[in-house]
This record gives C-alpha cells, structure tokens and sequence, in this order.
C-alpha cells in the first residue's frame, strides 16, 4: 500500500498501517455484504482493499478523516504528500472497482 501513495515507514507506522487496511477489509464486507479476507481475495478485492487503505493513510497525513467510504481532508501537508496521487483520482479508481464488485452474477438454476 505504501507505494500507491508513495510513503516510507517512518511516514506511517506498520500498526498503524494494517488498521487501516482492516477498516478498508470491513467497509468492503459491508459493501458486498460478505466475509473478505485480504491474505486469500479476488485481485479487484485486493485493490479496492489498497486504495481505500490509501485514502484513510492521505487523510492519516494531512489530518482528515475517513469513515467508510466518505472523506474529509483539510490542508494538506505537502512534505509528507507530495508524491501522493490526488485523492479524487483514488477515490474514482475505488468506486469503479466497487461497481465491478456489486455487478451481478448470471447463472442457471
């Protein structure tokens, strides 16, 4: 995760890290309303897992908050950002993957 961001350890701290990509986890779960595992999930899982993870570590850094899939992010602190793509970018990128996610399946009975 920290490469989509473009952030080091001593920028975010490994605990503080894999918190927010357990909230990233649940919101996707509640989302699709169904148990993920990070360790053993689908690739479009995986990285709507990273990106959301991603946006809670921008808002981590610039002092804003996340709650879900809703955002809020003030001044940004450009030392520890300024590699970070904009946050609307990973935002689209999150919801077009979640859209993927929630199509439904066709089958036979």
């Amino acid at each position: 995760m920290r490469d989509t961001i473009n952030v080091g350890d001593a920028d975010i701290p490994d605990a503080k890290l894999q918190k927010m990509v357990k909230r990233a986890e649940v919101t996707l779960e509640l989302e699709l309303g169904r148990e993920i595992d990070y360790a053993d999930c689908t690739e479009a899982e995986k990285e709507f897992i990273t990106l959301l993870a991603a946006i809670y570590a921008i808002c981590y850094l610039t002092g804003g908050s996340a709650v879900g899939l809703s955002f809020s992010v003030g001044d940004q602190d450009v030392s520890a950002t300024e590699k970070a793509p904009p946050l609307g970018v990973l935002q689209q990128e999150l919801e077009r993957i979640l859209s993927g996610l929630k199509q439904p399946v066709v089958g036979s009975a």
